[in-house]
């Protein structure tokens, strides 16, 4: 049966929200300043298992996101609020189609219906240091990657700080306790990924994940980035980046270069963690042309570890793979271009193939090897009725020798129609 009500644990904390700002005395500022935009989703989703026995997951499905922002109180301390209701609703499943992460599953196997659910957030600002509190979508970060790829983001339980009280340098901080995947609308505890059974604890909990870290901007054209984070007893990781992007003849020259650093900690729940991964991409654009050039390489004696819904921050992460077991070196090269320079503005079109090889994989002999090449069309409405509506058509394609009862060989097709409307 489709969702009707919202878990208890959500009424509660609204009704404590709710009379918070009831309490607050509303000034112009919180008003004025607040903002409401709806996103909608139209999703068709085919991911075909050229091996094995697991079926096609195929699926339709339309999501309508409402974001509301508040403004901030006036004094010294602000207080405010943001809301995001999310409503999922059924175009096309069926039954051995079901998984593909847009519609909520029930316990027969079907997709339901429908399903929703809401997630709130208070918010205090002093200055330029901001701190938020309850539902959270992350943003991206070293450390963490929230997972937005289907019809709602994942949604974390938590805090987090950011401050910019000094000039070219932000602080960040944050405790997330528990995470509501993309197609649920339940709380669950955080999850070390099993992805690749890497590791012997796969499946293992934790009670919060931490994080921090310093963003400094040596230059207009230079940024420089350390992080650290830890997901209780299972892995502590530190992420050192190095961005450049600057002016280079007729065109523009931009790279960036990445140390992980990941190993188990205190009870290790998650068993042996043991990973480096060096990244470094370099790019070219020019004319409407993008051409980029990617390496990166896992050391250490596992592969590399994250919290499981979410994306392995790494730059060869792509469509299907991650290309991150251990031991395993991969290179990708990019391209992309922008039809406006032909006069079709709006149209675009990028394209990457990598390439790995050298994987250390869990359960076989064999070393590793696998290829990925993904595919791109876009287009974004420049005028008219339908101005701003983007559409995209995604294909990718992933084959290894070491498919079978991991990452399978897949085919995955993708069309994505999306519109945002800006209410107020």
């Amino acid at each position: 049966m489709p969702s009707r009500h919202l878990p208890r644990q959500w009424i509660n904390r609204s009704s404590l929200l709710c009379a918070l700002m009831l309490a607050i005395p509303v000034k112009a500022e919180l008003l004025d300043d607040s903002s409401a935009r709806l996103d909608l989703r139209n999703y068709y989703f085919n991911r075909d298992y050229r091996e094995g026995s697991a079926p096609t997951r195929e699926e339709w499905a339309q999501g309508l996101l409402l974001r509301l922002d508040s403004g901030f109180t006036e004094g010294a301390l602000g207080v405010g609020a943001d809301a995001i209701g999310m409503l999922g609703i059924k175009l096309d499943s069926a039954p051995g189609r079901t998984g593909t992460g847009l519609l909520k599953v029930a316990r027969d196997g079907r997709a339901e219906d429908d399903y929703w659910k809401l997630a709130l957030a208070g918010k205090l600002k002093a200055s330029k240091t901001q701190f938020k509190f309850g539902a959270l979508v992350p943003p991206v970060l070293p450390t963490l990657k929230p997972n937005d790829g289907r019809l709602f983001p994942q949604v974390f339980e938590g805090w987090l700080l950011t401050s910019n009280e000094i000039d070219n340098l932000e602080l960040t901080a944050g405790r997330l306790s528990r995470v509501m995947q993309r197609n649920a609308t339940q709380y669950t505890p955080l999850t070390l990924s099993p992805l690749n059974r890497r590791f012997q604890g796969q499946g293992a909990t934790a009670d919060h994940f931490d994080m921090a870290g310093v963003d400094y901007r040596i230059h207009k054209q230079w940024l420089a980035r350390v992080h650290v984070a830890q997901l209780e007893d299972i892995y502590r990781q530190q992420v050192f980046t190095l961005v450049n992007k600057s002016p280079w003849g007729a065109g523009t020259f931009s790279s960036d270069l990445r140390l992980s650093l990941m190993n188990d900690y205190g009870n290790a729940k998650g068993g042996k963690i043991d990973n480096r991964a060096l990244q470094g991409l370099i790019g070219y654009a020019y004319k409407g042309h993008n051409l980029g050039l990617a390496y990166q390489r896992m050391l250490g004696d596992t592969g590399y570890a994250n919290i499981l819904g979410a994306d392995a921050n790494l730059i060869n992460l792509s469509v299907l793979g991650d290309f991150a077991n251990a031991k395993e070196r991969s290179w990708a090269l990019r391209y992309g271009y922008d039809f406006a320079s032909l006069g079709l503005p709006g149209l675009s079109i990028n394209s990457r193939y990598i390439s790995g090889s050298h994987a250390e994989i869990t359960g076989t002999r064999k070393v590793g090897k696998s290829w990925e090449l993904d595919n791109e069309l876009r287009y974004v409405v420049q005028q008219g009725p339908l101005k701003d509506l983007n559409v995209r058509l995604r294909s990718a394609v992933y084959r290894s020798n070491y498919a079978k009862n991991f990452i399978r060989d897949t085919d995955d097709t993708r069309l994505m129609l999306s519109y945002s409307w800006n209410i107020k």
